[in-house]
């Protein structure tokens, strides 16, 4: 098998130019949004805590995540034949797991680092020092390495000889397995155990941290609830836009491809996009420093001209 047709979400010409409008949009300020935080934070003396350490590199995964699947939604739209090479095919199967596994690592430090700063304040300093917030960012990197490799390996040596129509608009295990022309019920159990148990421990144990948090604030002022929530709030709807579905698709066996091609919008394409609108509408220090970075890109470019 040389190249596979991505079928992608709908058949129709009218509606696929509409996606290719929609998609193209949604990947525009993707893009633009994650990468205003990486530079503001990158920029920005005010955003040294641990909190910002970990959210630039989840703007940045949010990014490469993104161009794994949405320039190939985006082309394919306009195109007769959404065509996609078998050695791209792998590829982007290796980036789709790689880069979404790191993000859920990272999410799940994220919410040990709000753990800590409402349950253990007084011992924050030392439980997430820069070294160790390091660490937890080369784990998550190293750990959706190991996870996409454990997904790609098997499904890129299985032999593929028949139809080579992939339901779906980027390249999936499960969409994959229903391909090939071997017997994949190991393969399949394999990746719903792999994925779908990272997916779904992933999620009880950010689920459970925050309950943990709830607990801890019996006693607490008013004032002291309204700024923990504050700081937990944004976390807590990523969590759920990006976690939720994604568990949803992995934790079962291959079932109805088009209810997996719906509900893998909400983490590769919607989400990305919004991670930026929610942690900027939610968070004073990052909006005053994207106002400070945008006044020095603005003053810098008056005194050039």
């Amino acid at each position: 098998m040389k190249e596979f047709v991505l079928l992608g979400l709908s058949e129709n010409q009218g509606v696929q130019k509409i996606y290719f409008v929609v998609f193209l949009l949604f990947y525009t300020l993707t893009v633009a949004g994650n990468l205003l935080i990486v530079l503001t934070v990158m920029s920005s003396r005010d955003l040294n805590s641990p909190m910002y350490f970990l959210l630039c590199h989840l703007s940045f995964v949010d990014v490469c995540f993104s161009s794994v699947t949405a320039p190939q939604i985006i082309s394919g739209s306009l195109a007769e034949n959404n065509t996609i090479s078998f050695a791209g095919c792998i590829g982007q199967l290796f980036g789709v797991h790689f880069f979404g596994c790191t993000e859920v690592f990272i999410l799940t430090a994220m919410a040990y680092d709000r753990y800590v700063a409402i349950c253990r304040p007084l011992r924050y300093p030392a439980l997430m020092s820069r070294r160790r917030c390091g660490r937890m960012v080369g784990v998550s990197w190293a750990g959706g390495f190991l996870h996409a490799a454990l997904q790609t390996l098997p499904t890129a040596l299985l032999p593929f000889c028949g139809p080579n129509q992939v339901a779906h608009y980027f390249c999936d295990v499960h969409p994959l397995l229903q391909l090939a022309c071997a017997d994949t019920r190991a393969e399949g159990l394999a990746a719903v155990a792999n994925s779908g148990v990272i997916s779904l421990s992933c999620f009880l144990v950010l689920v459970t941290s925050y309950v943990v948090i709830l607990v801890s604030l019996r006693g607490r002022t008013l004032a002291g609830w309204r700024k923990a929530l504050s700081t937990c709030g944004s976390h807590v709807t990523v969590v759920i836009l990006y976690l939720g579905p994604s568990t949803f698709v992995y934790i079962r066996p291959s079932g109805d491809l088009s209810e997996d091609r719906s509900v893998a919008l909400f983490y590769t394409v919607i989400t990305p996009m919004l991670n930026p609108f929610i942690y900027t509408l939610r968070n004073r220090e990052v909006r005053g420093a994207m106002r400070k970075l945008c006044r020095r890109k603005v003053g810098s470019g008056n005194g050039k001209g």
